[in-house]
Parts: structure tokens; sequence; C-alpha cells
């Protein structure tokens, strides 16, 4: 069958052929990035992917999307894997839900604090663990973005000086067996609750606390109802900021150097803001009439590693990693 085009269609046809010759290659070639995260967008690490997207050359196109706007918390991860999205800052409990040998990156007081954490990703170990990340669940592991170390929040006034004293408290926690089995190691009973959904279970006594680094806090505003801080310190909060494996795959070797420059910095940058903010939110929060208590620090580590060693998650830790994490 043959057909032929008349005069106004092969008039349209020349003027958007000769539109198309005109666009720069680079734009016709441009990756775009679309990049979703739980925390909001007055948040240090909102700042901290903007000073990403800033390092980027214009061979990119990037779309930040944060507060949980675009994907609901825990579901970045398997948006990536269906190709819904290319980058996201994924929870490492998240990953060890997928893959189970990861939850050794997620037990208390692993990371002795934000320096720990960089050394160990960019080790021998760490490179490990990023390979079996990239290679099971199809994410490439940029880096850790530090958020600050995590305590536990209360909004009532019981004592809590060791982990038998968290005893009947709801503690909130994200979803996922792996945050679950946090809470538990602080001797609390765990409630799973999303996010966004904490302030208004803190006012109305849905649960007793929360547990997340200061910064978090004042973010969220989740010193307005609550009464004290009990300094744990049992997690070096982080999450990874990962990307598609196979977005990672399509760009050239200087794309990739690019965006892992981009991230070095980034990231960088957002851990020396995290560390100064922790410095200065204690001062903050007591002008604002809530107290702190440094509880038997000692006496929850020991509980909290106890409940770990002794747990099936344990079990399907890669063999010498623990070893290898504490002798960093």
């Amino acid at each position: 069958m043959t057909f032929r085009l008349g005069r106004r269609a092969l008039l349209s046809l020349a003027v958007a052929t000769s539109v198309m010759a005109a666009v720069p290659a680079t734009a016709q070639d441009t990756v775009e990035l679309n990049f979703s995260a739980v925390f909001s967008a007055n948040d240090i690490r909102a700042e901290m992917m903007n000073k990403f997207a800033e390092a980027l050359t214009d061979e990119f196109t990037f779309n930040g999307y944060y507060g949980a706007t675009l994907f609901a918390q825990g579901t970045e991860l398997v948006a990536i894997q269906r190709g819904n999205l290319e980058m996201g800052n994924i929870a490492p409990q998240d990953v060890s839900n997928q893959l189970p040998a990861f939850s050794i990156l997620t037990s208390a007081y692993l990371f002795r604090d934000a320096d720990h954490l960089r050394t160990f990703f960019n080790s021998e170990p760490g490179e490990e663990m990023k390979a079996m990340a990239e290679d099971e669940l199809g994410i490439k592991i940029l880096g850790p973005t530090y958020f600050g170390t995590r305590q536990v929040g209360l909004r009532i006034d019981k004592e809590i000086n060791t982990p038998e004293d968290m005893a009947g408290v709801k503690l909130r926690m994200p979803g996922g067996e792996a945050w679950q089995f946090l809470g538990e190691a602080l001797g609390a009973n765990p409630t799973p609750m999303a996010y966004a959904e904490v302030y208004t279970g803190l006012a109305t006594g849905a649960i007793d606390g929360q547990d997340n680094p200061l910064p978090n806090v004042q973010n969220m505003k989740f010193y307005e109802v609550e009464t004290q801080t009990v300094l744990t310190s049992h997690l070096v909060g982080y999450d990874l900021l990962v990307i598609s494996k196979e977005v990672w795959d399509g760009l050239s070797d200087e794309q990739k150097a690019t965006v892992q420059s981009a991230a070095d910095e980034a990231i960088a940058w957002s851990t020396e803001q995290h560390l100064a903010q922790e410095a200065e939110l204690v001062a903050f929060f007591e002008s604002e009439g809530m107290t702190f208590n440094t509880p038997d620090v000692d006496a929850f580590r020991a509980y909290a590693q106890d409940k770990y060693l002794n747990s099936d998650l344990s079990k399907v830790w890669p063999e010498g990693m623990l070893d290898k994490i504490n002798g960093l």
C-alpha cells in the first residue's frame, strides 16, 4: 500500500525535521535523574542533594522530590528496581528486607561514629557489601548519608537508666523486621508508624516515644511534644544514596566519575553540617524545656549486642564481617 503526503503535511514534516536537527546532541542525550526521599525540603540532606545537582554537568537533569511526595517511605527501593525511579536515599533497613545479610549494617552499636561509618564504606569489606547490593538488588551505592546518632525521645517522664527501664514503652520504629528488632534490642515495645505521623502520634499518646538523631527531632519539631531525650547513642544514623544499576551501567566512564564525585562532595558537606548541628541542639532543646538523661550506655550496648548475636538475623551475616568492621 502506498501513502501520499499532502503539501501541508510535507511542509510540517520539513519544519519538524529542521527543529530536531537544530537541537544539540547533548540536550537529546540528557540523563534524567529523579530522586525521592522521606526527609523534608528543609532538611540538610535536601540541601545536600541541591549541591549534588549543582556539581553535575549539563548532561544531567536532576529532579528532587522530598517529604515522601513521590514515593512513600520504604517503597523507593522497589520503585528503582521497577524502573520507576532513578535515585533514592534508602534506609539500610529497607535493603536488609530484601538482602538479609545486610542486616549486620543495621545492628545497634556497630559503627562508633560518622568517621567509622565513612571508613567502612570506603574499605574492602565495605566494597564487598556494596557489590552484594549491586549484584542482588540492582542498585549502585554512591555512599552513606550520615544524619546523626540516634537517641530515644520520650513524651513520658519515666526515668530510663537501663534497657529494663524501657519495658512497656511504646517506641515508634519504622516498619520492617530490622527496625522492629532494633526497638526490641533497646528493651522497648516497638510500634510501627510512618515518619510523617510521628508528631501526631506523640501528641495524642498513641506512642510514648521515637528514636531519631537530634537534627531530625528539630526538623520535624518532635521536641514540641516530648519531655526528655535519653542519650542512648544506640545507632549511627545513615541512609544510602543509591542510583539504579541500570542507569549507572548506561553512563559513560566520564559520567560515572562526575556522579560519584558530586555524591562524595555533597555527602561530605552534609556530614559536617549534621555534626555541627548535633553539637548545638542540646542547648536549644533545653531552652525549649526538654531534659536530657545519660543512661548506662554500657548496659544498653551489652543488652543490644546479646540480642543480635542470639537472633536469627546474625545467622545470615557474612562470615567474619563483624570482626572486620570492629577492626577498622
